[in-house]
């Protein structure tokens, strides 16, 4: 999260040279007067006028503190010391040369969130050279981040690569920072009758974890997670929309690989509700939350009761905007092609245990729990504030040049129950997650 705010305010531009606008945009292009903008585009023009205004040091920012200083990560992310201390050198090597691609996307992000000089070039080198998709278009989404004009002339590089995700990324990418709106190729869509949802829309999750490393409140940690680094602990996530109810309510079907010791999917399911706005017929502007019961366990590890367990209610939000691709019709209606937004939340991170241990073993299945504060006995373990950003697209997942809405497996009902047959039928009624005492069939 603390990547995109990077590069962003009036004294970094002073402090180091952008580069011309012209090496990324072409030095033929004419210039474009606002009067010859269309309403939208004038529109998108003013929405990233005022993205950047929230995103610039507030001292240069006229306004209502109110409106601009009440950033909580912000303010965290200018004092909270790095809890990963690996040396920058340490991080490019392992970002290009680590055996397990999660590894290598981390070292990436972590890098990039260090705002080094030669960020983007060694992203750029991972997209160019990875063996792996997910780092690749990962590594274009924090060039994204990262912004300027640098960022945009790079992504433009990848517009035709040869793998077809990998250039509709760099595409969406590229077009949101010329104007504020994704942009996408023209494969045609695919729509699975039968399933239990509409869409299965794989997620990108980048989070930034604030611990708050003593009772004094003076001194905070950070770590931020890369999005397989995250799906690898908390869980990959899944937004499962259907058409008749996505504008109050949708799924969040997560998976953990590698923790239940039969190989089977850890399943955790989130079930929002909430508002969104249709003033636009092309999108929908969402703020949703989720509120779970869930097994709290005390050791900071999911599936690991040794220091006991406690029933607590979870609770989670989300906010953004979906856009619609008219080409794609599911019941009449079109689908949503793309998400964006952000999250927030709680967790509990001990501390005493992860201490000392290398990024491979922080980097382990359910090597974190989300928590609350509203519980009477476990409130006070809380220690994190989670935040960060999501992306997801549609994506052509068996590689035959056609989009797939929704042929990704995910475990759960339209209410967030478990359902491992993938049937629409709860496994077991009221269940959302695996439990941990028994398995489920």
């Amino acid at each position: 999260m603390a990547i995109d705010l990077c590069n962003k305010s009036p004294a970094s531009f002073a402090d180091r040279d952008p580069g011309k606008w012209a090496d990324a945009v072409g030095a033929e292009a004419a210039p474009i007067l606002v009067d010859d903008l269309s309403v939208d585009q004038r529109d998108a023009l003013n929405f990233s006028y005022r993205t950047t205004l929230s995103s610039v040091d507030p001292r240069f920012v006229a306004g209502d503190p109110a409106a601009w200083a009440s950033d909580f990560g912000y303010a965290l992310n200018r004092v909270a010391v790095r809890l990963d201390n690996r040396s920058n050198q340490e991080l490019r090597d392992q970002a290009l040369n680590h055996p397990d691609p999660a590894l290598r996307e981390q070292a990436l992000f972590e890098y990039a969130d260090r705002d080094l000089p030669d960020a983007i070039e060694l992203l750029e080198q991972a997209v160019l050279h990875d063996s792996n998709r997910e780092v690749r278009w990962d590594a274009l989404w924090a060039i994204e981040k990262l912004g300027g004009p640098q960022a945009l002339a790079t992504l433009h590089r990848f517009t035709t690569d040869a793998d077809p995700e990998i250039a509709e990324w760099a595409l969406l990418f590229k077009s949101e920072l010329q104007t504020g709106d994704p942009a996408f190729d023209g494969r045609p869509g695919l729509y699975t009758p039968g399933r239990t949802f509409d869409e299965t829309i794989y997620l990108l999750i980048h989070c930034d974890l604030y611990v708050r490393l003593d009772n004094s409140n003076q001194h905070w940690g950070k770590i931020s997670l890369a999005p397989q680094g995250l799906a690898r602990i908390y869980g990959q996530a899944h937004a499962c929309p259907n058409v008749s109810t996505r504008e109050r309510q949708l799924v969040i079907a997560k998976t953990i690989d590698g923790l239940h010791a039969d190989g089977s999917p850890h399943c955790d399911n989130y079930l929002f509700r909430g508002f969104t706005d249709r003033t636009r017929r092309d999108r929908g502007n969402f703020f949703f939350e989720s509120l779970v019961p869930r097994t709290f366990f005390k050791s900071g590890r999911a599936d690991d009761p040794s220091q006991g367990t406690r029933q607590a209610n979870i609770g989670f939000a989300r906010y953004g905007t979906w856009h619609l691709e008219p080409k794609f019709q599911v019941r009449e209606e079109a689908a949503i092609r793309y998400v964006r937004g952000r999250f927030q939340g709680w967790g509990y991170v001990d501390l005493a245990r992860i201490a000392g241990q290398s990024m491979e073993q922080i980097l382990a299945p359910g090597n974190g729990v989300l928590s609350t504060l509203h519980d009477p006995e476990i409130g006070h373990m809380t220690n994190a504030f989670i935040l960060g950003t999501f992306k997801g697209k549609l994506n052509d997942w068996d590689g035959d040049g056609v989009i797939d809405l929704n042929s990704r497996n995910v475990y759960s009902t339209v209410d967030g129950e478990i359902d491992m047959n993938q049937d629409g039928v709860a496994d077991r009624p009221g269940m959302t997650c695996c439990d941990h005492t028994t398995l489920l069939p």
